[in-house]
């Protein structure tokens, strides 16, 4: 750490997670005056302020947080950015939301200028919310696409998208081919795949959508391009999953389609399933798949409660995600509030570490980004948020007694929003900065 321009230093109290708490003990660390050193956009020192501060480069200033809790920052596993300005549209279930306002509001982004717009406002959103990572849905389009990653690259985020497969089941104005959407989909793979922090992502929209010469293709492209990542639909509505056993009656259930076209391995994620049965979750396990679980979507459109205790007995890689715009916040602090409550009514129970984890570390193990993103390991790409317990005056009422860290924990996430978040760091620059005011 000899050149003092590229270190930088935040005192503040820390947590980041190095194991899952639901099945490792001390699978956090903690410092509570703590000292978080970043060089050149990476972690090099997470510790004891105490311990690390005598060892900085002379010349270097400490950012003062304290009073603040700094955490790695939160990391969303599915989400659709053109749905931003549909969110909160009422409809009496999933396929009638589709069709009454999805596929509309996708239609525009052909627009390279409307997306553009769209995807500005919509990463500006994520880091309002403390959100440094997602794995991103676009439309047809490869114009979308082109323009979410041109956002994204401005910024310096690491994001994940793609370009959504549709070639049946869907309106003619945003139905492709299953040829014509291979060949768009290996070109942005070849273009924006790696250059620098972009990740594409192969996305079939979900079975229905799709036929059997997608799904085929879309697994070649797995094949031929494994580092790529995997995102879909699976088993989240009750119609949907009777509506995929008519069109492939072959397959055992909704994630076998998947399965029969070599879309189930490692960076391969799945949105919602809700209804898998234990085979399914063992297939999961199986492959090095992963879950999304996307509470307030699935509380929105009626779809069902996922199943925590069911997919820990399996040990599958889970995250949580806000699925704008079927979820109701970009927060994911709110969408840990939901998370609980799903989890209390299927008889489980969530500790709030546990749910700090599955929006850090455990997203990053589903994404298989351990050691890049979502904790404090050194040469960690340093994206990192600053949580304010004060931010509101029940929240600063509610944690001023707080007798545990799983109480403050808590408290954030159950009664925290954007507004619990005063900063947010990608690649060690200030991205987002909470007016006082607000």
């Amino acid at each position: 750490m000899s050149n003092t321009t590229n270190v930088q230093a935040y005192r503040a109290s820390l947590l980041h997670f190095h194991a899952d708490p639901a099945f490792a003990q001390d699978a956090h660390r903690w410092h509570e005056d703590g000292l978080l050193v970043i060089e050149d956009g990476r972690v090099r020192a997470c510790g004891d302020y105490a311990q690390l501060v005598t060892g900085l480069p002379h010349g270097v200033e400490v950012q003062d947080y304290r009073g603040k809790l700094i955490v790695p920052g939160f990391i969303d596993t599915h989400v659709h950015y053109p749905q931003t300005d549909m969110i909160a549209s009422p409809a009496p279930g999933l396929l009638p939301w589709l069709e009454t306002y999805t596929f509309p509001t996708e239609r525009r982004f052909g627009d390279p200028e409307h997306a553009g717009q769209v995807a500005e406002f919509f990463l500006d959103e994520l880091l309002r919310c403390g959100t440094t990572t997602a794995m991103v849905y676009c439309t047809v389009h490869p114009e979308s696409v082109d323009a979410f990653f041109g956002a994204a690259e401005k910024r310096n985020l690491r994001m994940a998208a793609g370009k959504v497969l549709m070639d049946r089941h869907c309106p003619d104005f945003l139905c492709d081919t299953a040829e014509g959407g291979a060949r768009d989909t290996e070109a942005l793979i070849r273009k924006w795949h790696d250059r620098g922090r972009a990740m594409y992502a192969i996305t079939p929209r979900f079975a229905p959508t799709s036929t059997e010469a997608q799904l085929g293709l879309a697994g070649e492209l797995a094949r031929a391009y494994p580092e790529t990542f995997i995102q879909t639909h699976v088993s989240e509505n009750g119609d949907e999953c009777s509506w995929v056993k008519s069109l492939y009656p072959q397959a055992r259930s909704y994630l076998d389609v998947y399965d029969r076209y070599g879309l189930m391995r490692p960076r391969a994620m799945y949105g919602h399933c809700i209804w898998l049965d234990d085979d399914d979750f063992a297939r999961m396990a199986a492959t090095g798949a992963a879950a999304a679980v996307c509470p307030t979507s699935n509380f929105f459109l009626g779809s069902g409660l996922f199943d925590f205790a069911k997919a820990d007995q399996h040990r599958i890689a889970l995250s949580l995600a806000t699925d704008v715009g079927g979820g109701t916040a970009f927060s994911m602090l709110q969408t840990m509030n939901e998370a609980y409550k799903v989890a209390r009514l299927k008889g489980s129970y969530l500790p709030a570490l546990r749910m700090f984890y599955l929006a850090t570390l455990g997203a990053a193990r589903s994404m298989r980004l351990e050691g890049t993103i979502g904790s404090f390991a050194a040469g960690a790409e340093a994206d990192f948020i600053v949580l304010d317990p004060r931010a509101t005056p029940l929240l600063a009422r509610r944690t001023g007694h707080c007798d545990s860290l799983e109480e403050l924990l808590f408290a954030l996430a159950l009664l925290g929003d954007d507004r619990a978040v005063a900063a947010t760091y990608a690649a060690g620059k200030l991205v987002h900065e909470r007016s006082p005011t607000h």
